[in-house]
């Protein structure tokens, strides 16, 4: 699944190409993915493209008339092309351009999402998430006091958007490999120190991976069908039954929340 750096590369990548075009039409060719695309995404023929930004895993692409959120599910991707070019399997939306461009979201498994937020308004999928990892309104003080009453695992707890979002499984078991961790510690008994430890390496981990594109594992790749690369300076995810590069202990894999985490059972505790 895209995660944060994958959906922060997608909109770096598009930016260029769709901010401050006239959109022509609006071709909707599948209308139910996570949810059905509302009727208010196709009216926006004539209207000017303003800005897009990232919202944790969502795509923010505003109008005058209010904003496209944009989620790429589990296997999505997004890319310009020339609006001539023939569709692809799962093309389900498109946004023509008055130069002769497109946009187009492809989504295999149909995860993703279209959705309308009207102009002044928030959609309550947007209005109920955390902080943004790599704001200021994130540090150890605050995770520290988010984590107060939270018995459950620590790595599930990080990766609940209301406490703060866009950690997905790749980064939350790098960054608490990075802290020294463990997956399963309980998030209410992780110290104030240790707190900061993590906030700081979540921020790096997501920064890195923002930096070299994302990564790729299995779906995702940048806009310009480019993978990410990432992948190559992951230290644990994704390597059970190997060494670890700090200690040379074997790699566990355990399964924590119905996903796989991988940690280093010696420097991780």
């Amino acid at each position: 699944m895209p995660e944060l750096p994958e959906v922060e590369t997608t909109t770096r990548g598009l930016a260029p190409h769709i901010c401050g075009q006239t959109v022509k039409a609006v071709n909707i060719y599948q209308t139910q993915l996570r949810w059905p695309i509302p009727l208010e995404v196709q009216h926006l023929e004539g209207q000017l493209s303003g800005n897009i930004e990232r919202r944790a895993k969502y795509m923010l692409w505003h109008f005058t008339t209010g904003s496209v959120v944009m989620h790429l599910g589990m296997s999505g991707t997004m890319r310009v092309v020339d609006a001539g070019t023939p569709l692809k399997k799962h093309d389900h939306f498109e946004v023509v351009f008055d130069n002769g461009k497109a946009l187009r979201l492809n989504d295999p498994r149909r995860f993703g999402a279209v959705l309308w937020q009207p102009k002044d308004s928030e959609l309550s999928i947007i209005h109920s998430l955390g902080p943004e990892p790599l704001s200021n309104d994130f540090d150890g003080d605050y995770l520290h006091h988010k984590l107060a009453k939270r018995k459950g695992a620590i790595k599930n707890a990080i990766m609940t958007n209301a406490v703060v979002v866009g950690v997905g499984n790749i980064y939350a078991s790098e960054s608490l490999f990075l802290s020294g961790i463990h997956p399963k510690r309980a998030a209410n008994r992780v110290s104030k120190t240790r707190c900061q430890l993590l906030a700081n390496n979540i921020k790096l981990v997501l920064e890195k991976a923002i930096q070299q594109g994302g990564t790729t594992l299995k779906d995702f790749t940048q806009t310009d069908g480019s993978p990410g690369y990432f992948a190559q300076q992951l230290n644990v995810y994704g390597r059970a039954g190997e060494a670890c590069p700090n200690c040379q202990s074997v790699i566990k894999k355990i399964t924590l929340g119905q996903r796989s985490s991988f940690y280093c059972p010696s420097c991780q505790n």
